[in-house]
């Protein structure tokens, strides 16, 4: 569905500055999966799919998207694919509903599916008593709404999502996803997502893109990224030098620190490790934890900096 080879993309910002915003990415999305792409404000996430979805053109490089070239047969691209960006996306002085109709109809639906279309996405994310208010009276958490119905109106079957829950209260985010899953599994519905919420990420990928100065640095699931480059975190009270000496023991152990009430370590498999370190010494672990990791532990394995603090 996606192919890119050593895509890049320059901004000259004047004749002495030259900004490389994406440096050489080369990815593979098959039809079907849902990606999520993960990285720090500048880290050429929002670049890259701008570059995916034709709205500006590489500096180097090659990029298909749904079997068509981003840069040579771009109306093809568009009429393919579903984008919700990160500004708003409909007019202000436009009616919510009128917006949703227009988009159907200019995506080739008739009036009354356009109508039957309209109606089904403003139902799925809670729209409905704002069918005739216009934009701009609309709050924050609204209009990001409309945003994303609008790039669902034509179920595409590749799907763009540049942080699309932004603004969004936790059950608001829920009804979203739960709609969106849905129309992917209805129309086999390729997704790649950018997000600041790491629990989307997690739970919602079936592969994390983590990319940081302009350049793809892990492709993986989430959980293999985890295991690898994470792991488990035990926290230990008891005897702190007994068990330091044992943690330091354990096959996969490293991160090894040391405070005046706990021995903590990284391990690759926590409640595999752990009962080997309880038998190890026995009577000397008072307490212990295991913390699973998460995909702010990966980026900070990978870049030495935290995603949530930097994002």
């Amino acid at each position: 569905m996606i192919q890119t080879r050593a895509l890049t993309k320059d901004f000259v910002v004047n004749r002495k500055t030259t900004v490389h915003a994406v440096r050489g990415i080369s990815l593979d999305i098959a039809p079907g999966e849902l990606v999520a792409v993960l990285g720090p404000n500048g880290a050429g996430k929002t670049t890259t799919l701008r570059m995916l979805t034709t709205l500006i053109a590489p500096t180097s490089g090659t990029a298909t998207v749904a079997g068509h070239d981003v840069t040579t047969a771009a109306a093809e691209v568009r009429r393919r694919i579903g984008y919700v960006g990160q500004g708003n996306g409909a007019g202000h002085i436009h009616r919510a509903g009128d917006e949703l109709r227009t988009q159907g109809r200019i995506y080739g639906l008739d009036r009354r599916a356009a109508a039957r279309r309209t109606d089904e996405l403003l139902e799925a994310l809670d729209l409905t008593e704002q069918r005739d208010r216009k934009v701009s009276d609309l709050s924050g958490g609204q209009r990001r709404r409309l945003d994303v119905a609008i790039g669902l109106v034509h179920a595409p079957r590749l799907l763009f999502l540049d942080e699309p829950s932004t603004g969004l209260d936790p059950q608001n985010r829920a009804n979203l996803w739960q709609h969106i899953l849905r129309m992917r599994e209805e129309h086999r519905m390729t997704i790649v997502l950018t997000t600041h919420y790491l629990d989307e990420a997690d739970t919602m990928a079936e592969r994390v893109v983590v990319v940081d100065h302009g350049e793809v640095i892990a492709d993986d699931t989430a959980r293999a990224l985890k295991a690898k480059l994470a792991g488990d975190r035990l926290i230990l009270t008891g005897d702190l030098p007994l068990l330091a000496k044992a943690a330091a023991a354990l096959p996969s152990a490293r991160d090894l620190t040391e405070t005046a009430d706990t021995v903590e370590v990284r391990v690759s498999d926590g409640p595999a490790a752990l009962p080997e370190l309880i038998a190890s010494v026995p009577g000397a672990v008072r307490t212990a934890e295991i913390q699973r990791p998460t995909l702010d532990d990966v980026f900070l394995s990978l870049t030495g900096r935290n995603l949530r603090e930097h994002a």
